[in-house]
C-alpha cells in the first residue's frame, strides 16, 4: 500500500473487534468527536466493515480494483458521481463500483457503515 496524501480525516485501519465479540457501533458513533471519522470494526473473510461518522465533504477519488458499499445508519449521505448525485437516508445503501470517480458528502452529522476489501486505501488510488 502506497503512502496516501494527508487529509483532515481521522482514519483508523486497525480491526477493533475480533470474531465472537459484540460490536457496539452506536456507542462508538455517539462518543465520536471528529467531523470525519473512519474506524474499521471487524473483518469478514477478505472484507472489512467500517464505521464512518461524517460531516462535510470528502475529496474526489476512485479505487482501481475495489468496490465500496455505503449503508446509512443515521443522517443523510450524498455520493457525488461524475454524472449525478445519489442521496441516501437511513436504511438505504449504495455500491460504488471500482474505477468510478466519486466523493461522499454529509450536510450534517451522518453515521454510515461501509463494507470494502481489507486492503483498500480509503483515500483512493488516484
Amino acid at each position: 500500500m502506497s503512502e496516501a496524501k494527508q487529509y483532515a480525516y481521522e482514519t483508523r485501519l486497525n480491526v477493533l473487534y475480533k470474531p465472537l465479540q459484540t460490536i457496539d457501533a452506536k456507542a462508538l458513533a455517539d462518543a465520536c468527536e471528529f467531523k470525519w471519522y473512519n474506524q474499521t470494526l471487524c473483518q469478514v473473510n477478505e472484507s472489512v466493515v467500517r464505521l464512518g461518522v461524517l460531516e462535510g465533504e470528502y475529496h474526489w477519488h476512485k479505487h482501481d480494483v475495489d468496490d465500496e458499499f455505503f449503508y446509512v445508519v443515521e443522517g443523510h449521505l450524498l455520493i457525488d458521481l461524475e454524472d449525478r448525485t445519489v442521496a441516501l437516508d437511513p436504511g438505504q445503501g449504495f455500491v460504488v463500483p471500482q474505477r468510478v470517480v466519486h466523493r461522499t458528502r454529509a450536510p450534517f452529522r451522518t453515521v454510515v457503515l461501509m463494507v470494502e476489501n481489507k486492503g483498500i486505501l480509503p483515500t483512493g488510488d488516484s
